[in-house]
């Protein structure tokens, strides 16, 4: 009787959930990035790579628990996942810190975005004269956080997740 159960689909349905949020919080900065153009900074684009790497990550482990792959696969890419949101919160507290003098950011904190604008000169002139945004100075605040504290409370939330759904019973 147990075979016609419906089957439990909490690590599927939290993959996807993970998967479309994380893609959506990295989108939103890409977005601030090239249609905002608030040029980020060395720290945020350290704050990106924990996305780049888990929005894959959280689609393989939709799949897994979509093909009814063996469940610790499933859950291994959740767990996966929440350390990278982990990391991920790690750097944006980080940089909040820097950007509220809590602690110095690095020495070498610049972007690597070229300019835009190159003055009907080359790109490689122009180069020299681009001077990059600082880590310790926030772009843009919404409600009193910047973007990195933005990142630290989503971060949190889907490192929670990620973890919940990882040792959750099902």
């Amino acid at each position: 009787m147990a075979s016609l159960a419906a089957p439990d689909y909490t690590q599927r349905n939290t993959a996807i959930f993970l998967t479309l949020a994380m893609a959506a919080v990295v989108g939103s900065a890409l977005g601030f990035e090239h249609i905002g153009h608030y040029i980020p900074c060395k720290l945020c684009l350290g704050q990106r790579v924990p996305y780049y790497v888990g929005v894959p990550v959280m689609a393989l482990a939709a799949i897994s628990g979509s093909l009814r792959w063996p469940p610790v696969v499933t859950r291994l890419l959740l767990l996966i996942g929440g350390l990278l949101m982990a990391w991920s919160l790690y750097l944006a507290v980080r940089h909040s810190g820097v950007e509220w003098g809590w602690w110095a950011g690095p020495t070498d904190c610049g972007a690597v975005a070229a300019p835009t604008e190159t003055g009907g000169k080359g790109i490689l002139d122009a180069i020299d004269t681009y001077t990059p945004p600082s880590c310790d100075k926030a772009a843009l605040r919404i409600l009193g956080l910047s973007f990195a504290g933005w990142n630290a409370i989503a971060s949190l939330i889907l490192a929670v997740a990620a973890f919940r759904g990882a040792f959750s019973k099902a």
